[in-house]
């Protein structure tokens, strides 16, 4: 493995657990003094993930790309922006990001490492709200400019928590990590393939329609300087 390729893996690992630390942390601390308002705290955890994410995006995007996500990575590699042979590693290294970040934040506020979130999210408005959850995500990131993704992903994501019934995941990455956190912001393990399969659809007719609008507009995608994303969210 090449001292690029490792460069990449880590600035993906270490992004994803950041990013899960800070939802799953925000949540932790929004909880504990929002005295029982859930919308305050869905409020302060969205604020939290919104300035995160910008900044992580930002920091790592020169690196990896910051995809943070799955779902990201397979629609750049379907594009060819990512090699093939990358795509596997870099799911890899979100996904032990993911988890690294659920424990940093139980460590943070002093809570057992390991558990298990006894959280049920399903039923078809959830899996509706994933899917369009993830397109909207898949769609920012291949339609903004390139200068502008980290800010437009951000506002993004932002937005979705408060319009999706599921506070809009959008990530198989950050279903996997708040799978091991019993907090504001974990998921059952029970619920996570629906979650899963529903953002991948999503991703998937979001490059779907990406490709319909360029060929519309008769000149190709717009070129991405950054390629960019994860999304996350509450409870």
């Amino acid at each position: 493995m090449s001292s690029r390729t490792s460069q990449k893996l880590l600035a993906e690992g270490l992004g994803t657990a950041l990013l899960l630390t800070v939802v799953i942390g925000s949540g932790i601390m929004a909880e504990r003094l929002s005295g029982g308002n859930v919308a305050l705290a869905l409020l302060a955890n969205t604020l939290a993930t919104v300035g995160g994410l910008y900044v992580l995006i930002e920091v790592f995007g020169p690196l990896s790309g910051a995809h943070f996500n799955p779902a990201v990575s397979l629609v750049m590699s379907l594009r060819g922006e990512l090699a093939p042979r990358l795509l596997l590693p870099y799911v890899l290294a979100q996904l032990l990001g993911a988890a690294c970040g659920a424990w940093l934040a139980h460590a943070m506020f002093e809570l057992n490492l390991l558990q298990f979130s006894s959280k049920l999210r399903g039923g078809t408005g959830q899996w509706i709200a994933e899917a369009v959850a993830t397109f909207g995500l898949l769609l920012v990131i291949l339609r903004a400019p390139g200068t502008r993704v980290a800010a437009m992903v951000a506002a993004y994501i932002g937005a979705a928590y408060w319009f999706t019934a599921s506070t809009s995941f959008a990530n198989p990455a950050a279903v996997f990590g708040r799978m091991f956190s019993d907090s504001f912001a974990g998921i059952a393990p029970a619920s996570a393939l629906g979650f899963v399969l529903a953002q991948l659809l999503g991703a998937l007719a979001a490059l779907g329609v990406h490709r319909l609008l360029s060929a519309a507009a008769g000149r190709p995608a717009p070129e991405q300087k950054t390629m960019t994303a994860a999304s996350t969210q509450r409870g």
